[in-house]
């Protein structure tokens, strides 16, 4: 079976690792990425030393039409795809909702979740056995922000995460039929550089205290919890939010 995966924003972080971890598992691998060409030639570079296929293509997810020829153009160079992993996600520096403008809102809004509804919607396309593709799985990357709220931090955030929460069992629900299995891996605090974008880049040392497990994840856990729920091991699960968070 081709075994090809779409990674949004895939060019650093939990993106990059989960698209080497793909590579590892078989999958030819589509690289999205927003600005960072560079960092996204070196994700493709490394893919390629592991003998497999890569491609980086550049598209805001917020942008329908950008969205949709970078859908058209994997599918046309690497053929149907049959993982699509919604990882771009942004944040914005620490506030409290009174101080938040609403182009901010608007801005993570537009991304986190317009974006992940656009991507899920275009690879429902090219996987659902009522297109003519063999199925598929989707995994969405979620955040424990979803439960917990981040008061005083980023409300809008985790809002929005929240309703990937829901996208996700909604949509594994809808597309059970379709051969197209829906899951998310919902992160805590992760060893990545968004926290520079939210003002705070020592925020770990700041929080670790309160994850049980006394540390931030390496961005391979994550991959890794990814992986698993695309691979026929998670062949029964569907509808699945996994907590990757060190017991938060």
């Amino acid at each position: 079976m081709n075994k090809t995966i779409l990674i949004t924003g895939a060019s650093r972080g939990i993106g990059a690792a989960t698209a080497l971890a793909a590579a590892k598992a078989g999958y030819k691998v589509c690289i999205n990425y927003k600005e960072n060409i560079r960092s996204a030639e070196i994700v493709a570079k490394q893919i390629k030393e592991l003998g497999q296929k890569a491609i980086i293509i550049k598209a805001d997810i917020s942008q329908e039409e950008e969205l949709v020829e970078m859908f058209e153009s994997c599918q046309q160079k690497l053929g149907r795809i049959t993982a699509l992993v919604n990882n771009a996600g942004i944040t914005a520096p620490m506030s409290r909702l009174e101080d938040m403008t609403a182009k901010r809102m608007k801005e993570i809004f537009e991304v986190n979740i317009l974006g992940s509804f656009l991507a899920a919607k275009e690879a429902i396309k090219q996987m659902s056995i009522k297109h003519g593709g063999s199925g598929g799985a989707i995994v969405n990357i979620s955040s424990v922000a979803s439960k917990y709220g981040s008061p005083e931090v980023y409300i809008d955030y985790a809002a929005s995460k929240a309703a990937i929460d829901t996208m996700t069992v909604g949509l594994a629900k809808e597309l059970a039929k379709d051969k197209i299995r829906v899951n998310a891996v919902r992160s805590g605090f992760v060893d990545t550089d968004i926290h520079i974008t939210s003002g705070d880049p020592d925020r770990i040392e700041h929080v670790k205290h309160l994850i049980p497990l006394q540390r931030a994840a390496h961005v391979d856990e994550i991959a890794q919890a990814v992986l698993f729920l695309l691979s026929d091991k998670a062949s029964y699960i569907t509808g699945a939010i996994l907590d990757v968070s060190g017991g938060l």
